[in-house]
């Protein structure tokens, strides 16, 4: 069976990266309906938003209001809605703390790509902005982790080794080095890169056009 690779880069504190995943979804189920022979396999990516936030977060409203400024109160309303076009029931106003994303992003690292992978990158979106848990507390993380199925010892070292965070800030240094300056950012088959959530039809039609050039 021939393999359809698709890279994802994101942050799981980047609410369009949350669509984007949603209409990945999408795309793929009109995959398997047209091309049944051709095995998708995603995995996932660290970028950081904000890769100069402190390992101990700040509060949220300090966060949106030094970013967004005047735009503080409306500045969500837009992903709002289109989160409810895919199915995300968006909690802005339960998320008390922005994090550091390297630990999550660890956890998302340390898990196998595909099924396993998936889960935790759903596990922390969800946790995060439907459910507003603290993901700078390490105890929350391995919650979350072991709530996804990851094992728990693996999910122990990339909440608290060092190592491992400095082998996923290079991970993100990679992804800025290689010009992805936004997220959601797709890479279909190493050839067709696609940046930002747009709808299921249009990744569909880049993973036609990744396979085409891969042949």
């Amino acid at each position: 069976m021939k393999t359809l690779n698709i890279d994802v880069i994101s942050d799981v504190v980047c609410p369009w990266c949350f669509v984007g995943k949603r209409r990945l979804e999408g795309a793929l189920a009109l995959w398997a309906a047209e091309y049944p022979d051709v095995l998708p396999q995603v995995r996932w990516h660290t970028f950081q938003l904000n890769p100069e936030m402190s390992p101990q977060g700040i509060d949220r409203e300090t966060y949106v209001r030094t970013k967004f400024g005047d735009r503080a109160d409306s500045v969500y309303d837009r992903v709002t809605g289109v989160g409810h076009e895919v199915g995300i029931a968006f909690e802005f106003d339960r998320i008390a703390r922005q994090p550091n994303t390297i630990v999550p992003h660890s956890l998302i690292a340390a898990a196998e790509p595909g099924p396993e992978q998936e889960r935790m990158v759903e596990a922390l979106f969800q946790s995060y902005f439907i459910d507003g848990r603290d993901l700078t507390n390490p105890d929350e993380l391995q919650a979350i982790a072991n709530a996804a199925g990851l094992d728990p010892e693996l999910a122990y070292q990339a909440i608290h080794d060092s190592a491992v965070h400095a082998q996923t800030a290079a991970c993100d240094k990679e992804a800025r080095d290689m010009g992805v300056s936004g997220v959601p950012f797709f890479i279909f088959n190493g050839r067709v890169g696609v940046s930002g959530a747009h709808e299921s039809q249009s990744l569909l039609q880049a993973m036609r056009e990744s396979l085409q050039e891969k042949d």
